[in-house]
């Protein structure tokens, strides 16, 4: 932080916050609005979900090019080229004339989020290591595990005066603001540090990062807390308004207050001399908090012996969401924008795959195995994190 003025590192900060927390945002403000979507269009709820699919797709997709297309042409070009995208393509979403054509910009929408994502954590790592990285990330990391969170909290809220073109209007707005704060944000991917040959020959180092055992490692750890926190995401309206008979301004108070949950994990994260103790740390909270919530399901199915373990594993993931991101993004320093999109993309992938899986049969039964399953690898993946060397890890 040294050779940052105090003005310009809290620009920094907000600044990478907010495109962390910009892709989240593009798929899940506008999730209150789909049943009325599909009296709009004239089309099924199936159709208006796929929209959901769409932008989850792009969001992973456009990591994987433009985190590598960073490292050529630097931060700054690629972000100004992303967020136009997004801009052009909300701007088409708006006055789309079928479902299908709505769904193709919402792919579009998902690449141009994806430059914002995957820059916030190549550009926090060009500028910090260490400590100073891992304090930034954790409020990035905050960040970005409370947006998926509060993003249709905040929709559901403003859905009923403005509409989903309203809530789209929202959306360009917060893109042509990050497209003003690009005037301020300095490069930090100077010229001699760029990838000096081709895009081809820039594509083809993805197998380099593979070979970066304790990257996959941590991605690994990251790809299935994510599993976890979509898990939770996916089902938490049915769980708490079907199941518990809560009404909908009472889930979303809920549901917010879950969501500080991960930004009190990411800051506790630093009290720990280690990333690595930390992730443990916070993977054994998910798995004891998962059982708590079977121990709940099976002697006292009420609300506050589930809600009490859940806020514990929110918590819990907050503290893997910044050891792991700070973990990974220090272990692929060299070619640090394809790692960024390589960990990223497998975090959204995860999440896309456990999502519809929720509604399978029971839905709290199968979250319950979901969280199981997914605590229990995050764990497993932790301790290998913790095993290695301290003098590796500082």
């Amino acid at each position: 932080m040294s050779h940052f003025s105090k003005k310009y590192y809290l620009f920094l900060v907000v600044f990478l916050g907010m495109l962390s927390a910009f892709g989240p945002f593009v798929t899940d403000m506008y999730l209150p609005t789909l049943p009325s979507m599909a009296d709009v269009f004239d089309t099924t709820p199936s159709l208006v979900q796929m929209g959901l699919a769409t932008s989850m797709l792009g969001l992973a997709v456009g990591q994987i090019f433009f985190g590598p297309l960073s490292d050529k042409f630097g931060r700054k070009a690629v972000l100004v080229s992303a967020m136009l995208l997004f801009a052009a393509s909300t701007i088409a979403a708006i006055y789309s004339p079928t479902i299908e054509f709505f769904n193709v910009c919402r792919f579009l929408q998902g690449l141009g989020g994806s430059g914002g994502i995957v820059l916030s954590r190549s550009v926090a790592t060009d500028c910090y290591s260490g400590r100073e990285l891992a304090k930034t990330l954790a409020i990035i990391g905050a960040v970005n595990g409370i947006a998926p969170v509060t993003a249709p909290v905040i929709g559901g809220l403003v859905s009923e005066a403005v509409g989903w073109q309203g809530i789209f209007w929202i959306l360009f707005g917060i893109g042509a603001v990050i497209l003003l704060m690009c005037l301020i944000f300095r490069e930090s991917h100077p010229m001699e540090k760029r990838h000096k040959g081709s895009v081809a020959s820039l594509l083809r180092k993805f197998p380099e990062i593979f070979k970066l055992k304790y990257f996959v490692i941590y991605t690994l750890m990251y790809a299935f807390t994510c599993g976890v926190l979509f898990s939770y995401i996916s089902s938490a309206s049915f769980i708490i308004q079907n199941h518990f008979g809560f009404s909908e301004l009472q889930f979303a108070i809920v549901f917010g207050v879950n969501a500080l949950g991960i930004g009190l994990g990411s800051a506790m994260s630093l009290k720990f001399r280690r990333m690595n103790n930390a992730a443990l740390f916070g993977a054994s909270g998910i798995v004891t908090a998962t059982l708590l919530q079977v121990a709940a399901y099976i002697f006292a199915p009420s609300f506050w012996p589930y809600e009490i373990p859940t806020f514990l594993m929110l918590v819990s993931i907050g503290f893997i969401l910044t050891s792991s991101t700070t973990l990974a993004m220090s272990e692929g320093r060299n070619i640090v924008g394809t790692a960024s999109a390589i960990f990223g993309a497998t975090g959204f992938l995860f999440g896309g795959i456990v999502s519809p899986l929720v509604g399978i049969g029971n839905i709290l039964t199968t979250t319950l195995l979901l969280l199981g399953i997914c605590g229990c690898c995050a764990l497993t993946f932790a301790w290998f994190s913790y095993r290695r060397p301290a003098q590796l890890t500082a």
